[in-house]
């Protein structure tokens, strides 16, 4: 099965299992979404979800988290890795929607990627789910199965993410992120498959019998 071939098997497949994948970290707005987002960074969205009740109901708006100290937001997210970072970059952030976006979430990756704790992925996150420009955002799961299924060769996330674009319509972008994530995470998992074990890796490949060494990124 040629390259092209395994991606359009894999859009239809997917399609087949997620036709209407969510959003893994509960928000209601773009802020929302844009904070949950930084605070997932070395943290499970299971547990990110639990600590982000508190927090937005203390500031739900930037104005209101702004008003917040930096002790008070660590004080929500103590239990998330990196947590004193997270608060710092949490209430520095509040502070710039305020005072250079008008207390609004910028749509553009220019200006996400300026804020603090806001890096590519992140910004590819807000900007496909708060404001539906076409981005594929790369996480651990995407990189993994992208080289597990022969997409990409997994030499850095930037790399997987040029591929996949390069492989699937960008209108199909902003769905099969969601959609690849939810599959590496209950299918073909880090430890549960080797690249010959799930469904979709005997069905791309099933004349293979050696393990694909995955490339953390």
């Amino acid at each position: 099965m040629l390259k092209k071939e395994r991606a359009s098997h894999l859009l239809c497949r997917l399609d087949e299992h997620y036709p209407d994948p969510p959003i893994p970290l509960d928000h209601s707005d773009p802020f929302s979404l844009l904070i949950a987002v930084l605070l997932s960074a070395q943290c499970t969205d299971k547990k990110v979800n639990e600590v982000t009740p508190a927090l937005f109901a203390a500031g739900p708006t930037p104005s209101a988290m702004a008003a917040l100290t930096e002790a008070e937001i660590y004080e929500h997210i103590r239990q998330l890795g990196l947590a004193k970072t997270k608060a710092r970059n949490v209430h520095k952030l509040a502070h710039l929607l305020i005072t250079v976006h008008g207390g609004k979430v910028p749509s553009s990756f220019e200006e996400l990627e300026a804020l603090p704790g806001v890096g590519h992925k992140t910004a590819s996150v807000v900007m496909a789910q708060a404001f539906g420009v076409p981005a594929f955002p790369v996480d651990t799961h995407i990189h993994r199965l992208a080289q597990r299924w022969g997409l990409s060769n997994g030499d850095s996330v930037e790399r997987t993410e040029k591929d996949l674009k390069s492989l699937f319509p960008p209108k199909s972008w902003n769905k099969l992120h969601l959609q690849i994530i939810f599959y590496g995470r209950e299918h073909c998992t880090a430890r549960g498959c080797d690249g010959t074990v799930c469904p979709m890796c005997r069905e791309l490949y099933p004349k293979r019998r050696q393990p694909v060494i995955w490339r953390r990124p």
